[in-house]
């Protein structure tokens, strides 16, 4: 049985988990689904404090409180900041990072940095409310981003996505141990509709590591394709008992 701590990404919240999270629990594993602050049902505490480092901190603690070790730690999207930031802080805590459709960040990056196109779009649809500047509002433009187009998923989910504060994307993440976080074990699934924007010189992040996988579904790959992806993710899993049999 293996621990898996899904993070969400811009503008989610733990509640885009329930489908991949029902078929893993199926399947014997133990899964935390943390909902970041000010995002989903903790959006009564957006503030003008919330950064990156405030999210990361978010998982840290949950790590920390419910006593995990040896996770598989997977972030989406903007996740991917979120978990190497925690990977940094909770190292001890950490035994495999899993990318799913997210950033793969290097020390002093941000998500503006690491992924400019989708930035650039969301920046368009910034608003200034309570002198918070918010993005990836859930209205019908910023619906498409995230590849739904089944219109039962697109119902699910805009009622719950929320606003998400810029500062999260444009804040750098500073690692301290970034040699130690990649030595950590890593899995990659990639959306095919993804990998044809990705920036062509920083492509290779998203095809480096000890797993690498490719589904052809939209950005939100754990609403839209839980089956399938639960199925990469116990199969890393079984990939990675059998290595450790072996050691």
């Amino acid at each position: 049985m293996a621990t898996f701590v899904l993070v969400h990404g811009g503008g989610h919240g733990g509640w885009c988990y329930q489908r991949l999270a029902r078929v893993l629990r199926a399947e014997g594993h133990e899964v935390y689904c943390p909902t970041l602050t000010g995002l989903g049902e903790r959006s009564h505490l957006l503030n003008p404090s919330i950064d990156l480092e405030t999210h990361i901190e978010d998982v840290v603690s949950l790590l920390f409180h419910e006593d995990l070790h040896d996770v598989y730690l997977a972030g989406h999207s903007y996740g991917g900041m979120v978990i190497t930031g925690v990977a940094d802080r909770a190292l001890d805590r950490v035994g495999h990072l899993v990318f799913l459709d997210a950033s793969h960040p290097q020390d002093n990056e941000s998500l503006a940095d690491v992924a400019p196109g989708m930035m650039e779009y969301a920046y368009r649809h910034m608003r200034v409310v309570n002198g918070i500047e918010l993005i990836e509002l859930p209205e019908d433009q910023a619906i498409p981003s995230y590849g739904l187009s089944d219109p039962a998923d697109m119902a699910w989910a805009k009622p719950r996505l929320k606003p998400h504060p810029w500062a999260c994307f444009t804040q750098k993440l500073r690692l301290t141990r970034e040699a130690e976080v990649r030595k950590l074990p890593r899995t990659s699934i990639n959306c095919t509709p993804t990998l044809k924007i990705r920036p062509p010189e920083l492509l290779h992040r998203a095809l480096e590591g000890d797993h690498i996988f490719e589904i052809d579904t939209g950005h939100d790959l754990m609403i839209t394709e839980p089956r399938k992806v639960a199925d990469m993710l116990i199969e890393v899993v079984q990939r990675e008992e059998a290595k450790a049999l072996k050691q």
